[in-house]
Formats: structure tokens, sequence, C-alpha cells
């Protein structure tokens, strides 16, 4: 019996995406917390939590596009024709807010507010552009065949639009909660206060998403209400139910990082929510895995310098994470 290549590029290319919503979520919610903290000491501590580490954060994000294009290039080409002015613009954001990192800490202190705009915006533009992205992915592609023939702005729905919203609310809940674990003293004290708005924000946002989804997409919701599909689906809303409860409790007291891993455990289930909501499919609504794959021995080939490579990123990862462990304080940083 012969290993099933799709599959395994397949749950490669879903654990690259999922490492880079954890990363590379936290320091974008950083970014989007500037403007409810104006005072210069608490965001330069605040971009201090990140700077050492978020550049390497979005090394998944190519991973999971380079293993998309080599593995699937019938659902590259098809991502990139529907999706191609938000995938730029959240590019071009990305872009401004990696500039911001390196000048904010060089320019005069008059100057000092320009990079500050230019990281929020960043921010926020970034995953207000990946949840757009989510929503019209969810919402699936208008297919003939293996061709994409629906338009430029397919994508602009009042749904994506929203699960771009609900996007940032999820950053800047795992933004803060990543914060609770990297400072003390005032700063650690409004966060805390601040951070149980976020929480039910995210509540609210998850459960408007899984009823418009419901609604507006019966496929979808027969998914969720069949067999087996629904044994695995059930324990979703349960654990999430569990999992705000647990981070509102540790909220209230003096806990630096449960409040981070279970925000990490509500990013979990509803990524396994959506897995489960279009497994087997690729591209929504009716092209899967299989379909899309590209041939045997380049899902071969490429999967021997994925298997060499994943492993590499995850040691410089952790590596990175352990040197600048700790709290971290007005005045230090890695600059």
């Amino acid at each position: 019996m012969g290993i099933d290549l799709p599959l395994v590029w397949g749950v490669i290319i879903v654990f690259s995406i999922m490492m880079y919503v954890v990363m590379d979520g936290f320091d974008l919610g950083v970014g989007m917390l500037f403007p409810f903290f104006p005072a210069k000491h608490d965001r330069d501590v605040m971009m201090n939590t990140v700077a050492p580490v978020w550049d390497g954060n979005e090394t998944w994000l190519v991973m999971g596009g380079a293993g998309l294009l080599a593995a699937f290039p019938l659902a590259y080409a098809v991502v990139l024709s529907a999706l191609y002015l938000p995938l730029v613009l959240m590019l071009v954001a990305l872009i401004f807010r990696g500039v911001a990192f390196e000048f904010r800490f060089k320019v005069a202190a008059e100057r000092e507010w320009v990079w500050d705009l230019a990281f929020i915006a960043g921010s926020y533009g970034a995953t207000f552009c990946q949840g757009v992205v989510l929503g019209a992915f969810i919402n699936g592609f208008a297919m003939d065949g293996d061709r994409f023939v629906g338009g430029a702005f397919d994508w602009l729905t009042p749904f994506s639009l929203f699960t771009g919203v609900g996007l940032v609310v999820a950053y800047m809940l795992l933004g803060s909660t990543w914060l609770l674990i990297k400072t003390e003293g005032e700063l650690h004290r409004d966060l805390r206060l601040r951070t149980r708005h976020w929480v039910w924000a995210l509540l609210a946002a998850i459960v408007i998403v899984s009823v418009w989804t419901a609604l507006a997409h019966p496929a979808i919701a027969r998914r969720w209400f069949s067999l087996p599909n629904l044994l695995f689906l059930a324990p979703v809303p349960l654990l999430v139910g569990v999992a705000m409860y647990g981070l509102l409790r540790a909220l209230k007291g003096d806990s630096h990082l449960s409040p981070f891993l279970l925000t990490l455990a509500l990013v979990f289930l509803g990524y396994s929510g959506l897995g489960i909501s279009i497994w087997p499919n690729i591209l929504p609504p009716d092209i899967t895995f299989w379909q899309a794959a590209g041939p045997p021995q380049s899902l071969g080939f490429t999967l021997v310098g994925a298997l060499l490579i994943i492993p590499i990123i995850l040691g410089y990862t952790a590596l990175a994470y352990w040197v600048f462990r700790g709290k971290v304080r007005a005045g230090e940083g890695y600059h």
C-alpha cells in the first residue's frame, strides 16, 4: 500500500497555516493594540516582545504558500486568481509593518509617530485581509471544471468583511494574552483588564460566523449535522465554552501563561471547525485535495525537501523563543 501523497501534503499545508496563524497572529495582535497604549515606554516594551521573533514567525506563511504551489498547483492558481487583490494588499501591509520594526528605533523621537502609524496600519491591514481571504474561501470559488470563472471582486461580500473583523478580534486577543506573559507592572495590569472585553468580542464573532455560515451554506450545514461529522463537530462548541470559561477565570487571577494557552486552544478549535466544514475539499465547494494535486513524482520530490526543512524551522524557532524568554522591561530590547 503506497503513501497517500496528497493527504500528506494536505497535512503539511494545514500545519503550516496553523503555525502561521498562531505565531504571526499574536505579533500582528500586538501591533493592533498600539492605539490603546499611546505612551512611548509602553509601546517600546510591546514592540520589543515580538521584535526578535516576528520575521521567523512569517516563515510559516512562506512554507504554506510554497507548499501549495508545489503540491496543489490547481489550488494555487485558483486562489491567486480569485483573491489577488486581498492577498496583494496583505503583502503590502506586511511590508509596511516589517519596515516599521526597524525604522521606529532609528528615527528621531519627533518622527517616531510615523512608524507607529505604519506599524498599526500594517497590522490591521494584514489581519483584516487574511480574514477576508478566509471568508471568501468559506464562500467557495466559481469554477468551470478546473478553471476559475469568477470575477475579480467575488471575494468582496458582507460575510468575508465580517470574517475580516472577526480575525482582527482573534489576533488582538492572541496579542494581549502574549503580552501578559512578557510584561509586568502597570502595563500588565491594564492589559489584564482590557483582555476580558476581547474575550467576549471573540465569543460573539465565533457565534455570528458559525450561524451565518450555516444559514448561507446549506451544504456546510448538512455536513455539520450529518453522521459521522456530527460526532467530530459536537465537542467543538462544548470545548469552546470550556476554554472561554477557563480564560475568563485565568484573567481574574494572576496567571501569566494560561490565558495565552487557552486562547491558542480557542484558535485551534476554530481551525478544527473550519476543517470539518470543508473536508475533503481544498477548493470549496467541491474540488478535493486529490483532484487538485500535482503529479506523484512532483509530490514525492518536494516532500523530501519539506521533511528536511520543517525540523530546521521548528528548531530555530524554538531556539529564538528560548533565547528571548522572560519578561521585557522598559529600556531593554534586542536593538
